[in-house]
């Protein structure tokens, strides 16, 4: 069997396996978000922290309870980091630098998981295990309720309330993210993934951070996922170390676990507003743009330009022998598609074009199939601005799920997808103009990829890296943690605001002008504006990057 025969099979297998989940898993998700049981745990969390589980908040009551938990959880994991030598399995490691400490405090409360040091010479055990697992796992449940907080916008009439925060974040953390964990540990130790108090198996990678907190006699653990500059997690490899991703085949369930939650939450949406078939368009548009990139960035990879990649009949440097070249590329497109950021090679060295796949799929905003809960809401941001568009082309009042999108409701989607490109385009001039762009083996284009792949992984809260640039500098971790902080509470801002705005107004009954936004061509025009929108704000700087380079 040749390599490409080898990684159709691999991609067809996922794909199947994706699709027979989706129903199941999408209706368990959404009976976990619209149920109104409360569990005995789940009551006795709520007393603790005082809050009424019946109680609905409005969009920005829900607004300031994100961004408070948020903040609080900054502080504490700032703290942890800083006074980890006095605590407990601190392994005699010094406290981590004050910029650092910022920068991975940010990093993991935002679901970022950059990583600019090495986990097993840098963090204690008490620090990874109840500092940083625990905010792979809420700060994940942070990006899947504001997404079920935007779906209820749409589903609801005539009223101010999205659910109650506290409530959402509960729910989905004790009946989604731990169950599916303790799975995803088991499975990967039967793989061969070693579990023990230092080294513990990748079963969080479906949260949007790879970090395991099962088994063992403690709780075994390990940040396995975003790869900064000196490699991401507990190994500094990454998902290429043979103690976390062992064989062919615990690559594959990684890869499964990544997509999982993102390519099940069309599903939620279409329950959620009462018309299926609304929530399989949007899973279409998800897996067109993935489909494509796998694909691409495989040929890329597979076909490479250069003396070397082509003597030897594909670009291996970087790439470990047990995944080959097409498992490989079929990972670095899953994690980029997703807000993972976890990686089994190194970016840096991929191809010209197929480096420029990666960061391709981070700027069209992670939405094919995007991070947990971060990829459906940005999909529907993307949904509200083609049916605007739509409606200025034929003259009428723009409609999407029963919900007019006025000037306001575009106001809203509009600042959204505005965010991300200015702190892209402005980090990667501001390094470049401060003279803080040197990098540690590339010049030219090359170079600047590494630069705008920096600014694009952090702006993203996606983790990855081209990691031949150094970092590990006050002015970078202060700048990158900017952009990590700002990319991902102005855009939930925004989402939570529209979604206030859509639960206000009353149901709009369908007519003969309504465009049927569950067809095919309401799929395609959705990819167009997706691609469009990415190639007229990015072009510039892929043209001066990649592009470049690869021509």
């Amino acid at each position: 069997m040749t390599t490409t025969t080898a990684g159709v099979l691999f991609i067809l297998s996922l794909v199947v396996a994706l699709v027979a989940v989706h129903k199941p898993f999408g209706d368990y998700l959404y009976r976990v978000v619209a149920g109104t049981r409360q569990s005995r745990v789940e009551r006795g969390v709520y007393r603790l922290i005082g809050v009424d589980p019946s109680a609905g908040q409005t969009w920005g009551v829900y607004a300031r309870a994100v961004l408070a938990f948020s903040a609080v959880s900054i502080l504490f994991l700032y703290a942890f980091q800083r006074l980890q030598q006095h605590l407990w399995l601190s392994l005699g490691f010094d406290p981590v630098v004050p910029h650092g400490a910022w920068n991975t405090a940010v990093s993991f409360v935002t679901n970022t998981n950059w990583q600019w040091y090495s986990g097993e010479s840098t963090m204690g055990h008490l620090v990874q295990m109840a500092g940083l697992a625990v905010q792979n796992f809420v700060s994940a449940a942070v990006g899947i309720a504001v997404a079920v907080a935007l779906v209820r916008g749409f589903a609801r009439s005539r009223t101010g309330e999205l659910g109650n925060f506290w409530v959402d974040l509960t729910r989905i953390t004790l009946r989604v993210l731990l169950p599916v964990s303790v799975l995803g540990a088991l499975a990967l130790m039967l793989g061969g993934v070693v579990q023990n108090l230092s080294a513990g198996t990748d079963v969080t990678t479906l949260t949007g951070g790879a970090q395991a907190i099962t088994g063992g006699p403690v709780a075994g653990q390990e940040v396995i996922k975003e790869l900064g500059t000196n490699g991401g997690g507990f190994y500094n490899a990454n998902s290429a170390h043979p103690f976390e991703n062992p064989t062919a085949w615990t690559n594959w369930l990684e890869i499964f676990l990544i997509l999982l939650i993102p390519f099940s939450l069309p599903r939620v949406f279409g329950r959620m507003v009462g018309q299926n078939r609304q929530g399989y368009a949007v899973a279409a548009v998800m897996a067109v743009l993935a489909v494509a990139s796998v694909a691409l960035t495989n040929v890329f990879e597979l076909t490479g330009h250069g003396t070397v990649p082509q003597a030897v009949g594909a670009a291996l440097e970087g790439k470990e022998v047990r995944f080959d070249v097409s498992n490989s590329a079929t990972f670095a497109a899953a994690t980029t598609l997703t807000s993972t950021g976890a990686v089994n090679s190194f970016h840096d060295s991929y191809t010209a074009f197929g480096g420029m796949m990666p960061l391709v799929n981070m700027m069209l905003g992670e939405v094919a199939p995007g991070g947990v809960g971060a990829g459906l809401y940005g999909l529907l941001i993307l949904a509200v601005i083609t049916v605007f568009v739509a409606g200025l082309m034929v003259g009428r009042t723009p409609e999407y799920v029963g919900k007019k999108i006025g000037s306001r409701e575009i106001k809203f989607a509009s600042l959204y997808f505005l965010v991300t490109p200015a702190l892209v385009l402005t980090g990667t001039a501001a390094a470049f103009a401060t003279g803080n762009a040197v990098t540690a083996l590339n010049t030219g284009p090359h170079g600047l990829s590494e630069v705008i792949y920096a600014f694009t992984s952090a702006s993203n809260n996606n983790g990855s890296a081209f990691a031949g640039i150094t970092v590990n500098t006050p002015w970078w971790n202060t700048a990158l943690g900017l952009c990590m902080l700002l990319g991902r509470f102005l855009p939930i801002i925004f989402v939570l605001a529209l979604a206030g705005s859509l639960a206000r107004q009353a149901p709009t009954p369908a007519s003969e002008g309504t465009l049927p936004t569950h067809r095919p061509l309401f799929v395609g025009m959705v990819v167009g504006v997706t691609v469009i929108l990415v190639a007229l704000t990015y072009l510039p700087a892929l043209a001066l990057g990649p592009l470049a380079e690869g021509l």
